[in-house]
């Protein structure tokens, strides 16, 4: 059975840091990629930080230089270490794994980020 469970979300002011977890299980996490996707209310979901496998990391272009995915094999966790945060990074944030060729996916429950001024 499948398990994406996110934790480390919460209240922070504006200019403030917070660093999200997710604990897998239940699939070859060391070959699969790993994301993390945002949700603001009244928009759709999207992708956040991306890690390969390998280790590459991708970013959307507003996150970059603040956000920094990382993942450990061995305990099977993927976080995502948030700095600078804005007003515009509240939403829920939801941990996602797929293989290399995205014949499934994955969705943790999601974690809610407030961004306060």
């Amino acid at each position: 059975q499948v398990q994406l469970v996110e934790s480390g979300g919460g209240v922070v002011l504006a200019g403030g840091s917070l660093n999200l977890s997710c604990a897998a299980s239940g699939f070859p996490f060391s070959s699969y990629y790993m994301s993390w996707y945002r949700q603001a209310p009244g928009n759709e979901r999207e992708l956040v930080a991306r890690i390969t496998s390998s280790g590459r990391a991708n970013y959307q272009e507003s996150v970059r230089g603040r956000f920094t995915i990382s993942r450990d094999n061995v305990k099977q966790t993927t976080a995502l270490q948030m700095n600078d945060l804005k007003l515009e990074g509240t939403g829920e944030y939801y941990c996602h794994s797929m293989p290399q060729d995205r014949t499934v996916g994955y969705w943790g429950q999601g974690t809610q980020v407030t961004v306060s001024s």
